[in-house]
Parts: structure tokens; sequence; C-alpha cells
């Protein structure tokens, strides 16, 4: 039951510290006098390191131990965000760089752990984690704007770390479990052989497209609904609305999903549900913003459940598992960190909302055919098959004691 309670307490840090800032960017590019590039580039700063330093998670679950590895994704999570509410201008982008860091970390970390922990209930577990992961930022998307309008948004942003160090003290026992270890990461040459599939390839696709249009959602929503006129509390609630509305998703598509042999179903569901919210926002932003982000919270949080599941689902292991996850998220993560930049500098040039909208929703329609791909089994990928050692990634592969009906 501890190990439970420490995995979904580790899996809320997953999004506050990313989440917590959009709805107080107003007040952050005030304070402190930044553009919109500059106000948008506190987030793609932290995506971007979710990309780029990745691969430092299975470094350490080599040398530590998976357990051990999200234990320091979290105490680096606090200190990360500490950093970012108490410095200046420096102490902004540094502290946003050490959290995206952590959360690389644990991003990484997390399939391996579901596979390592959960082997017989990943479709379970993937959904329990995913739902933690949306609920977590819906909880920092509403209580941001009462917090900063009560402390100021540097107390409010650095809240994070309270949270942050609670799961860290409650996950330190099984990290120092004398057992503690395992899902060491896959050495250089199957790197390089994960590369040469298919599989791998639009997965990595998949994974960074549904990622970018998270995540221009996550910058730049609420200040599209003040502009739209919203008040401020009532756009960061949309924003937790719909990060809310994605918790019905992740809690019940990855077990479906995971029962299937064939995701493309869900994926294009999800793709379709994310291109209609998008559409809602860009034509009649507030008229019935509600039901937008409902159906925008559903389709993103399919998608989201979705990319995880299909990285857990294509290895059959937790070392292999971590290994897909690290070129999967890297990559995408990377391609995703320049959605809100690139947000910030369209809406900068053209003066409103409608022509980043439009970009997001041909990122959707891409998001659509790749996932179409990613959802397929690939058995009978020969690169994939020897990255993961025993099967191919494109098929469902159970561990020992897992058949393919349990999710």
């Amino acid at each position: 039951m501890l190990l439970v309670v420490g995995f979904v307490l580790a899996a809320w840090n997953l999004r506050p510290a990313l989440a917590g800032v959009s709805p107080l960017l107003s007040d952050i590019m005030d304070d402190l006098s930044l553009s919109p590039a500059a106000g948008g580039a506190i987030t793609t700063v932290m995506v971007l390191c979710l990309g780029v330093l990745g691969p430092l998670a299975p470094a350490l679950s080599t040398r530590l131990g998976l357990d051990r590895t999200l234990l320091v994704g979290l105490l680096i999570l606090a200190v990360g965000v500490v950093v970012r509410s108490t410095g200046g201008l420096v102490g902004l982008y540094a502290g946003a760089a050490l959290a995206g860091t952590a959360i690389a970390i644990m991003n990484i970390a997390m399939p391996g752990l579901v596979k390592q922990h959960f082997p017989s209930q990943v479709g379970l577990l993937t959904g329990v984690y995913v739902s933690c992961l949306v609920a977590g930022a819906a909880v920092a998307s509403s209580v941001m704007v009462p917090l900063a309008g009560e402390y100021g948004w540097r107390t409010a942003t650095g809240s994070v770390a309270v949270l942050a160090l609670a799961a860290a003290l409650l996950w330190a026992p099984q990290a120092f479990r004398r057992t503690a270890g395992g899902g060491g990461a896959a050495g250089r040459g199957r790197y390089r052989t994960l590369l040469r599939s298919r599989t791998t390839w639009v997965v990595m696709t998949f994974m960074g497209l549904q990622s970018l249009t998270f995540y221009v959602v996550l910058a730049w929503l609420p200040t599209i609904f003040q502009d739209a006129g919203l008040p401020a509390d009532e756009a960061g609630y949309m924003l937790g609305l719909t990060n809310l509305a994605q918790i019905a998703a992740t809690l019940t598509v990855p077990i479906h999903a995971g029962r299937a042999r064939s995701q493309v179903p869900h994926v294009t569901a999800a793709a379709v549900l994310t291109m209609v919210g998008y559409a809602g926002v860009l034509l009649a932003p507030t008229t019935l913003p509600w039901l937008w982000m409902i159906v925008l919270g559903i389709g993103q949080g399919a998608s989201i459940a979705l990319a995880l599941l299909i990285i857990t689902l294509r290895a059959p292991d937790p070392a292999s598992v971590t290994a897909l996850s690290a070129v999967a998220q890297s990559s995408g993560y990377t391609f995703a960190a320049l959605g809100p930049l690139a947000f910030g500098l369209i809406h900068q040039a053209t003066g409103d909302w409608t022509v980043p909208l439009l970009v997001g929703l041909v990122a959707c329609a891409v998001q659509l055919g790749s996932g179409v791909f990613a959802g397929r089994p690939a058995s009978g990928d020969p690169a994939a098959a020897e990255a993961a050692g025993t099967a191919a990634p494109g098929a469902v592969t159970p561990s020992p004691g897992t058949s393919p009906g349990t999710g």
C-alpha cells in the first residue's frame, strides 16, 4: 500500500510546476517586464529540458535503480521551483530549467516503474499515474490565481516545492530499501537499434505532437481567454476545467486500450476531440467556453495517456521500457518545446490568436496521422525486436505472469 501511495503522490508532482505558471503569466510578465515571447519561453525552457535532459533518467537508473532515480527527481524539482520563484530574471529561467530537468527524469522513470512494480496491471496503473499527472495540473491551474492574489506570484509558484518534498519523504523508504534497483538502462547499442525501428519513429512523432498541442494550451490558454474578454480568475478556472476533464479519459482509456491489440480507434477519437476543442476556442471562445474545455480535455487526456501506454506496451521489461521511454519522450518533448515559444512569436507578429490557433489545428491533424501508425501493432519490425531483446515493441508483449488482456 505504501508503494502505491508513494507512487501516486510522486505522479502528482509531474505537472504543477508547469501548469502553475500560465495562469500567472501576465503577473510574471508585468513584474519582470517580459515580452510575450519571453513569457512563453518560461514554459519553453521547461519543456525543452524535458526533451534534451531526458537521457539523464536512463543513466541514473543504471547507477541508482529506478526507485532512487525517482527520489532524485523529486528533490531536484523542489530546488528548482524555489529558485524559480525567489530569484530575478536569471533565477526565473535557471529555476525553470532545474524544474524541467527534474520532470524529465521523473517522466521517463514512471513507465519503467509501472513495468517493474505492476507488470500485471500496466493499463490500470498507467491510468492511475496519468490521472494524477492531470489532476496535479488541474489543481495547480485552479489555485494559483487565488494564492497569488493573497501572497504574490512568487509564493504561489514556490508552493509546489512543498508537494515535491512531501512526495520525496513518502517515497524515500522505497528508494532506500535494500532491494531497490532494477530497471537499468539500455546500452548505446540498444538505442542505435531503436532508432532504426519504424515503430520508434512513429511513437516519437505521436508523442511530440500530442505534447506540443498540450503545452501550447498549458502556456497560453488563460491569456487567450483573457484577451477574448474573460476575467483572469475565470480564465484560470477554464484551464483547470480542461485539466479536470482529462481525468475521465486518463482513468478509462488506458484500461480499455491496454486490452486491445490495436490502439488506432482510441488515438483517432482523441485527436478528433482535441481538434474540436481547438476549433471552439478559435471560433467562439466566450460562447460556452466550458464545453470547449471539456471536449479539449477529454481529447488531450486520452492522447497523453495513449502515448505513455503505447511506450509501456511496446517493450517487454523495465529496461526496455526505460530505453523506449527515453527515446520517445526526449525527442518528443524537444519538439514540443517549440510550441509555446512559436505561438508567442506568431501572436506577437499577427496581433491576435487566429493564426496561432490555426497552426495548432494543423498540428492536431498531423498528430492524428502519426497516432494511427503508432497505434498499430508493428509485429515483425526486426530493429525493434532486436532493441527490445525478446520481442518487437510493436507487439504487446506481456511480462511473466501477465496475459495480454490484463492491460
